[in-house]
């Protein structure tokens, strides 16, 4: 590494995220890590995490030429959750209002396949809040009570979600560019079972998946799973209960139960939450910020804002629990 980049852990009492900080002005992103690709992967291993801060990043295609840079494409965001918007080649973080709060959670854990890295890029820093807080998903595993965590361990978590246009988002928005026969297929594929309603214009997924996992490289067991965000707990009060009143339970635009099928008890979701909040950590975007995670190692979310606000987001590489099963 050059002298003109700075190396420091940001939480040191956690053994979490590195900081590499430049120390004078417009050093290339790219250039820097075509030099220290066996670095940050070693970091990563290591704290989770790495944060490339003062470097000079003035657009997005810098940004995806960073992350070209560590060998893997840039992953196509399908069977997404929630709304985004494709940049060039990558994707705007999830659009929803400033004054939601987007809990913690590891990309795409409500499935069976993950991506393996997240890059996120501070193109606007809000003026307040905005953060992207991150938890060490070993530490949430170990602090969720023993009764709990062997309910999900033994029978998985089944994911039902129901695609309805004007109602959460559509089949179209979740499956970009896809027909319905090509739906079916990447289903089939995954284990997914698929349902059409309403003639076809309505859609029914239904997913038994992980609820842990265990690092390829670290061989840490993880909490690996999207229950307490999909289930209809995550949603206050006013919300539940007026959905409840529209629709049947099992028509809902998503919710989670047991893999066995049975409910999910509202207090198991509140000790996995209590787990999650018990060890976040937080740090405030700077214009320029260039961050990448272990999705496996560590969880993200995002805090609440006021100001504009964009991050950008990549996905690369691929880790699957049916290549583990």
């Amino acid at each position: 590494m050059t002298s003109n980049v700075k190396e420091t852990l940001l939480f040191p009492d956690e053994q979490l995220v590195t900081l590499f900080e430049a120390t004078e002005p417009g050093l290339s992103p790219v250039a820097w890590a075509e030099r220290n690709r066996d670095l940050v992967a070693e970091r990563l291993a290591s704290a989770g995490a790495c944060l490339l801060r003062g470097f000079d990043v003035p657009d997005e295609t810098v940004f995806s030429r960073f992350v070209r840079v560590f060998g893997d494409e840039l992953n196509e965001y399908t069977y997404r959750s929630t709304p985004r918007t494709k940049v060039g080649d990558v994707y705007t973080s999830t659009e929803y209002p400033a004054t939601e709060v987007i809990p913690q959670h590891n990309e795409m854990a409500y499935t069976s396949t993950w991506p393996e890295r997240l890059w996120f890029y501070s193109a606007i820093a809000a003026v307040s809040g905005g953060e992207t807080p991150l938890a060490d998903s070993h530490a949430v595993y170990e602090r969720i009570p023993a009764d709990v965590r062997e309910r999900f361990e033994r029978h998985g978590v089944r994911y039902v979600r129901n695609y309805r246009a004007g109602l959460g988002i559509s089949w179209q928005e979740t499956f970009p560019g896809m027909s319905r026969e090509e739906v079916e297929r990447f289903c089939a594929e995954r284990d997914i079972v698929v349902e059409w309603l309403e003639g076809g214009e309505s859609l029914r997924t239904t997913e038994t998946c992980q609820a842990v996992t265990v690092h390829p490289v670290t061989g840490r067991t993880l909490w690996m799973n999207q229950a307490h965000l999909f289930h209809v707990s995550n949603l206050n009060e006013a919300t539940r209960l007026a959905l409840l009143e529209l629709m049947k339970e099992e028509d809902l635009p998503r919710n989670a139960y047991y893999g066995d099928g049975s409910p999910i008890p509202d207090a198991d979701l509140a000790a996995v939450r209590k787990a999650y909040e018990a060890g976040t950590i937080a740090f405030p975007w700077q214009p320029g910020d260039l961050l990448v995670i272990d999705n496996l190692t560590l969880s993200h979310g995002r805090n609440r804002f006021e100001g504009p606000r964009k991050v950008l987001v990549a996905m690369t590489g691929s880790l699957s629990s049916r290549q583990e099963a």
